[in-house]
């Protein structure tokens, strides 16, 4: 039976690249037929029916398990409709966000980085939702905040950081400042030692977040995942995917697990913005929505959808590797361009994959 993956339509050049990651999921590149539902999240759509759409789409994916979306606009007014993203996280019981940073060949990556790194942060609580207040006037005046965070979702990150881990073949790195609140902090600190027992055969370096961001620039050249706070992964995230010297490479998943831990819902998507100034010229690069593809595939539970995730993740960096490039990665190709030769790699990998029976 084939598996269904919502689609969630977007604004300006982020549709139009997500129209053109959609191609390579077609069954005559990945080999199999995957089922795609639309729904229109475009802003004018939202302002239509007043939300109501999101709402559908959230429904829609806790059914099917599957979403790719495309960048899509915020509005700043108050009395708008708002970001898509919030009701999506909060409809889908969202408490994991993964964003991975990787090498793209010829673009020099700050501070010799090699290997991926993928943050994988709470998606609720902590600073975001925090309640806000001051009390008193002049320099008296005192400002104060209540932040919380709940077991469940540290249990969600600390496990499936260390799943990314094992899928990565790297380790688990970094951490919450615990020695200063072993409380709060604390709690995440706790569940990932007891996923690092549960998990013992991925390699675990603990280590404070002021010190994490200090020795990410020293790290050697095996994979990372770094599990985080809410606003420590938020920042976080922005620095590591720059650090590769460009977000083209990059993908980006929110995901609801189950109570045992497995993932029930995954939503993948481009860390990218709607890149106004270059819609409709057709030179924007599709990487990071080529990726983000993959990534969906990736949790499909049979064997068939992460060799097609491989398929592409290699495809697509060897494309660049060759030369076929957009111009922000200085070469002259369209992004249906790349999309085209990124399609002929996956279709020439699982044809000699299946020709010598290829398993993962």
């Amino acid at each position: 039976m084939a598996n269904t993956v919502i689609v969630m339509k977007g604004d300006q050049t982020g549709q139009e690249l997500l129209e053109e990651a959609l191609r390579i999921l077609a069954p005559n590149v990945i080999g199999f037929e995957v089922l795609l539902e639309t729904y229109d999240l475009s802003l004018e759509h939202r302002r239509q029916t007043r939300n109501k759409v999101v709402y559908e789409a959230a429904q829609a994916m806790k059914q099917a398990g599957y979403g790719i979306k495309a960048a899509t606009i915020t509005p700043e007014e108050k009395n708008d409709v708002g970001s898509p993203n919030a009701i999506l996280r909060e409809e889908i019981d969202g408490k994991v966000i993964v964003r991975t940073g990787r090498r793209i060949p010829g673009i020099v990556p700050i501070a010799g980085l090699h290997a991926p790194i993928s943050v994988v942060r709470m998606a609720v609580g902590d600073a975001y939702g925090a309640k806000e207040w001051r009390e008193g006037e002049g320099l008296e005046e005192v400002a104060y905040r209540t932040e919380m965070i709940d077991r469940a979702t540290c249990r969600a990150v600390a496990e499936y950081a260390f799943q990314q881990a094992k899928r990565m073949r790297g380790k688990v790195f970094g951490g919450p400042k615990y020695t200063v609140s072993p409380v709060y902090e604390g709690m995440l600190k706790e569940e990932m030692d007891a996923a690092s027992k549960r998990h013992p055969e991925v390699e675990y370096e603990p280590q404070l977040i002021d010190a994490t961001y200090a020795l990410l620039v020293s790290s050697g050249g095996e994979p990372l995942v770094i599990p985080a706070l809410n606003r420590d992964g938020d920042c976080l995230s922005d620095l590591v995917l720059q650090l590769f010297g460009s977000i083209a490479g990059a993908e980006s998943l929110l995901l609801s697990l189950d109570e045992h831990l497995r993932t029930r819902v995954v939503m993948a998507e481009a860390p990218h913005g709607t890149a106004p100034s270059l819609y409709g010229k057709n030179i924007a690069n599709p990487m990071a929505m080529i990726l983000a593809c993959a990534a969906l595939l990736n949790h499909f539970p049979d064997n068939k959808g992460p060799i097609a995730a491989r398929a592409i993740y290699e495809g697509t960096i060897e494309v660049v590797r060759e030369g076929t490039r957009t111009p922000d990665l200085g070469g002259t190709a369209t992004t249906s361009e790349f999309v085209d030769a990124v399609i002929k790699k996956v279709q020439t990998k699982l044809d000699a994959w299946d020709a010598i029976h290829y398993e993962l």
